[in-house]
């Protein structure tokens, strides 16, 4: 019944999404920093402890208490949790508000705006990019996003899900996403700030926990995009990127749209950084490196155009896969 969850998690939060400071965030940023501050010794396997529990502790209560409902009251309300789960981890408008203004100010003629909208998103310098490389930046950042909002989400609840294990992959996904980044931004902070071996547990989990869904992704945006251009860019191109998941995303994006991307790095700019929200973004405050660019067209306007039919058109391919799995279960 995934497909059912999903679908309407989807219809809900486009209809009314999650504020940025919503109570379900605000209470998982709480628990992060509550179990960092009691189990984050300094230690490696105190690193390990603190993320097992940050992570795996929402997402155990997650699957307990679909596992709770789908026993004493049955699959339609174990149905409706998993789709409350979805509502709150997975979503396009988690991010795509910061996408839809920025392209509105390029259509419009307004660079200046553009580059405002784009510095107070990813807080970057961006007072001096050309119109060019502000379409190439805001195609990253948003493709990045949508990989984290939507695609690994989708992937770790479809896998575990039909594993019987409910929304625990969701939760697990995010929750993962999450602690990296924020304790990543705690440590920036002189209030207690996370160990060195809480954040290299921490990443080094995410990178484990994104493999498979960077690369479904990647697959997904091949098969909707120019599939011959995407999968070479991915072979070829993917290394160039300092991530090796996010390169695979983006160098597949880069052949699936015919788009020039990689180049020179945004640095963060001096200001608040507000990268410890729940909301995933392209991380542009962990000081990127430059990479070099991919082959491909100059990003114009249109290609905003070409990133968003392709996100959509993956997300119709998702849940085309899934109806058909779920009709075969039920036909079986």
């Amino acid at each position: 019944m995934s497909f059912f969850a999903i679908l309407f998690a989807l219809l809900i939060e486009q209809v009314r999404p999650l504020g940025p400071h919503n109570p379900i965030h605000s209470g998982l940023r709480v628990w992060a920093r509550w179990v960092s501050r009691n189990f984050d010794a300094g230690g490696p396997q105190h690193g390990w402890v603190t993320w097992l529990l940050a992570v795996a502790g929402p997402a155990v209560l997650a699957l307990a208490i679909h596992w709770a409902l789908l026993l004493w009251v049955g699959w339609p309300a174990a149905v409706v949790w998993s789709a409350v789960v979805l509502y709150a981890t997975l979503g396009f408008r988690q991010f795509s508000h910061h996408f839809t203004a920025i392209r509105d100010a390029l259509e419009a003629g307004d660079e200046t705006r553009a580059r405002t909208l784009l510095a107070q998103w990813q807080r970057v310098d961006a007072s001096e990019l050309p119109r060019s490389e502000i379409v190439r930046h805001v195609i990253e950042y948003s493709v990045l996003a949508a990989h984290r909002h939507v695609f690994g989400v989708l992937a770790w609840f479809s896998i575990l899900a039909a594993l019987g294990f409910g929304p625990a992959g969701a939760v697990l996904y995010r929750m993962a996403e999450f602690v990296a980044r924020y304790w990543r931004h705690r440590s920036r902070m002189e209030v207690q700030p996370a160990s060195e071996a809480l954040q290299s547990a921490a990443a080094g989990a995410w990178k484990v926990v994104d493999w498979l869904p960077a690369r479904m992704t990647a697959m997904a945006f091949a098969v909707v995009g120019s599939f011959e251009e995407a999968i070479d860019s991915w072979r070829h191109f993917s290394a160039r990127f300092p991530d090796d998941n996010d390169g695979v995303v983006l160098a597949a994006t880069s052949g699936a749209v015919n788009v020039r991307l990689g180049g020179e790095a945004l640095r963060p700019a001096f200001g608040p950084n507000t990268t410890g929200g729940f909301q995933a973004a392209g991380d542009s405050a962990a000081a990127p490196l430059d990479t070099d660019s991919t082959p491909g067209r100059e990003a114009e306007i249109a290609h905003l155009r070409s990133v968003v039919g392709l996100v959509w058109r993956s997300v119709v391919l998702w849940m085309v896969l899934l109806a058909l799995l779920t009709l075969a279960r039920l036909i079986g």
